[in-house]
């Protein structure tokens, strides 16, 4: 249950169909769905069990707290926090059954006392990226070496990420899989259960690796593409869309101005639609100018966008209570973020949490996730 007409919808076929032909596609053993970031705007939970079911086959998010709810839910399936955590928080990590990434030598050598329930740790290796990892073979070797003599520090995973795997060309990646070489050198890549190296963008182009067993699907699991600078083997389905209602509608005339700063003054009579969202809810003020669809017409948002609230442009075919699409598949993320010239990524990932998120599978509604607004009506938990 919610309390207001702002909602995104979520096709969780969708994003089953991604999992199922990029696993397919690329041949991996096994898959980490990536839904750090709320997974990626989407929903975490929903999306995450959708995925599994899809074929992935473990999760990964940046940070531990997204790791523990999760695992509040979900509680059989392996677990990867990508960033560093705190050494003294490895205890609480092990004790929900969650991996933990290894990063450099300080951090290891800081858990070398670590007597309690056994830990789970993958080694980042930075080939190139030059954001965490281990940066040279001897740090490699020495970790290596430091994590074998406590019985309680098990090294299961070793992974890097590519920096340019969506590039026009592969040389950037090439470079970082001779790094990936030459830092492992001096151990054996047969020691780790898990060797993941693919983001999606090398997923969906190179396929796996000799020394690889393992992918990270983010990005294009979510049905949208990790750039434009390739050809996709094919098409992806994009999950997320965006809706609003109309709650007035009033007439203004010729020079009257609309919203904060009046920077825009209609040249002639013209008819306002107000929708009930804002830059609060992460439809930024750069998307004023940009189309919205409502019953199948595009209207441009006119004045700036509110906190709360933004206004449309509209004709007399739109009454309140009329659906507005905000993003769909005629409206796309990936058009949203070419014209404000960033990437879909930040379009989904900035949609805040007070909106609620609905779940559809199979043409049917089958859940919605809005846990820091959702009403308290019984006033228990």
């Amino acid at each position: 249950m919610y309390y207001r007409d702002t909602w995104v919808e979520v096709d969780l076929d969708r994003i089953q169909q991604n999992v199922s032909r990029i696993k397919q596609h690329s041949g991996f053993d096994h898959l980490y769905a990536v839904v750090k970031a709320n997974a990626y705007g989407h929903g975490d939970i929903n999306v995450a069990r959708a995925a599994l079911d899809a074929g992935a086959d473990m999760l990964s998010v940046a940070f531990l707290d997204e790791a523990l709810h999760l695992r509040r839910a979900i509680k059989d399936v392996p677990i990867l926090v990508m960033g560093a955590i705190r050494p003294e928080d490895l205890a609480v990590a092990a004790a929900a059954n969650i991996d933990v990434t290894a990063h450099d030598l300080h951090w290891i050598e800081s858990i070398l006392a670590y007597d309690g329930v056994p830990a789970n740790l993958h080694l980042k290796i930075d080939t190139g990226m030059n954001r965490i990892g281990l940066k040279d073979a001897d740090s490699v070797h020495k970790a290596c070496q430091l994590i074998d003599t406590n019985p309680k520090l098990n090294r299961v995973g070793l992974f890097t990420h590519f920096a340019t795997a969506d590039a026009q060309t592969r040389a950037g990646y090439d470079a970082q899989m001779q790094q990936l070489d030459a830092l492992t050198a001096q151990v054996d890549l047969a020691d780790f259960r898990y060797v993941h190296l693919s983001n999606s963008a090398a997923l969906l182009r190179f396929g796996r690796q000799s020394v690889a067993n393992t992918g990270r699907l983010g990005i294009s699991m979510y049905g949208l593409p990790p750039s434009h600078e390739f050809e996709l083997p094919f098409e992806l389905k994009q999950a997320f869309s965006l809706h609003s209602r109309i709650t007035q509608i009033k007439e203004i005339d010729a020079g009257s101005a609309v919203s904060y700063g009046a920077t825009y003054v209609a040249g002639e009579k013209v008819r306002l639609g107000t929708l009930p969202i804002g830059y609060a809810d992460g439809w930024l003020r750069y998307h004023q100018g940009r189309q919205v669809e409502i019953n199948g017409v595009q209207y441009p948002i006119v004045g700036r966008i509110c906190m709360d609230q933004c206004m449309v442009q509209i004709d007399d075919r739109v009454q309140i209570g009329d659906q507005v699409d905000l993003i769909n598949d005629n409206l796309t993320v990936e058009d949203a973020a070419r014209d404000l010239d960033t990437i879909g990524y930040e379009i989904v990932c900035s949609i805040s949490d007070r909106v609620p998120r609905i779940y559809k599978q199979g043409g049917a509604v089958t859940g919605e996730r809005n846990e820091r607004f959702r009403p308290d009506v019984t006033g228990e938990e």
